[in-house]
């Protein structure tokens, strides 16, 4: 009886040893199906969401922001409705007020509304530890206080997928207004918005005029663009590939004691192109 009993215990330990771990979510069994696969390095656009009316991302983003992955690292940078928020930190209240928290600096971004106002706000870049997942974010405003929030980012799509091309707006050759939104730098610089979009053989070029006199060339897709003008700012023509995406630019200040490069984001609204004149 003592042996069969001990056989049917070793049967059972051995099943158990079999199968039980087979169950177990993430031990690199092809057949796990719970592991959410990472997103590729890129920029997105993505829904921002939080927990507040008070806080939440510019009207004219249209509860939007752009994520960026890097070496698997992804940070949303969104546009505030005004400058009154002044820091954010990504944790809790408690710990924002702690003596040495890394608080986040607000970049200043130009916004264009439906009716063709332009606006300086307060953006921020965040960084996200996962999609679809609420996390925590504190705010600080004029007042001096903290302010606990949840937020969560959810449904990226490559910017590619949403760029608007010349073909795809069937944007006939001619000269358009157009409104665009600068993101990156210290705030200190804008560009005027809108801008002089021409279209010429199915090609689109930008003419950006900088609030300083001081830039000297602007970096686009590798091809350098040198200032046309510094009255009154400085001038340039660039192209533009593609509307509803941001592109990546770079612009050489000598405002500083030697030249810097400084990158920046341009994004082109495709439903405010109005033909010029």
């Amino acid at each position: 009886m003592k042996r069969t009993l001990t056989l049917i215990l070793t049967v059972l330990m051995l099943c158990t040893l079999l199968f039980g771990c087979g169950q177990k979510s993430g031990d690199g069994d092809p057949q796990d199906t719970n592991t959410e696969p990472a997103l590729a390095d890129g920029v997105y656009t993505a829904d921002f969401s939080t927990d507040s009316s008070m806080f939440h991302v510019n009207e004219a983003c249209k509860g939007k922001g752009t994520l960026t992955v890097e070496n698997g690292q992804m940070t949303i940078h969104i546009s505030l409705p005004s400058k009154s928020i002044l820091n954010l930190f990504c944790g809790t209240a408690e710990d924002a007020r702690k003596d040495g928290a890394a608080l986040l600096q607000p970049t200043t971004d130009t916004v264009t509304y439906s009716d063709g106002l332009s606006e300086e706000v307060n953006g921020f870049d965040i960084p996200v530890p996962a999609l679809d997942e609420e996390f925590d974010v504190a705010i600080i405003g004029t007042k001096g206080k903290w302010y606990d929030h949840k937020v969560s980012v959810s449904n990226p799509v490559p910017v590619e997928e949403s760029g608007k091309t010349v073909d795809d707006l069937a944007l006939a050759d001619g000269t358009y207004t157009i409104a665009v939104t600068l993101e990156g730098g210290s705030g200190k610089a804008n560009i005027q918005s809108p801008c002089t979009l021409t279209v010429a053989d199915g090609k689109m070029t930008a003419t950006i005029v900088w609030s300083s006199s001081h830039y000297d060339y602007m970096l686009v897709d590798g091809e350098r663009c040198d200032v046309l003008s510094t009255e009154n700012g400085s001038t340039f023509e660039i192209p533009v590939a593609a509307l509803d995406t941001p592109l990546a630019v770079v612009g050489d200040t000598t405002a500083m004691s030697t030249p810097h490069e400084i990158d920046y984001t341009l994004t082109f609204d495709a439903s405010s192109a109005e033909v010029n004149g």
